[in-house]
């Protein structure tokens, strides 16, 4: 695991745990909800790309 699949790693498992905190709220406010959850897509979406892509090769 490179540096920047263990910072994208690590962000994606810190609004993990801000979502659930959020959720836990007495009141969870719905549009912090959605702004996290859909950060957490993006991050989650690039985290994939980049242990899915192919290898370049270097010249």
């Amino acid at each position: 695991m490179n540096s920047i699949t263990y910072r994208l790693a690590l962000a994606h498992s810190k609004l993990d745990a801000e979502i659930n905190r959020e959720q836990k709220r007495r009141i969870p406010d719905s549009w912090r909800l959605l702004r996290l959850k859909k950060l957490r897509l993006v991050i989650k979406d690039r985290l994939h790309r980049l242990i899915h892509s192919p290898r370049q090769a270097k010249a």
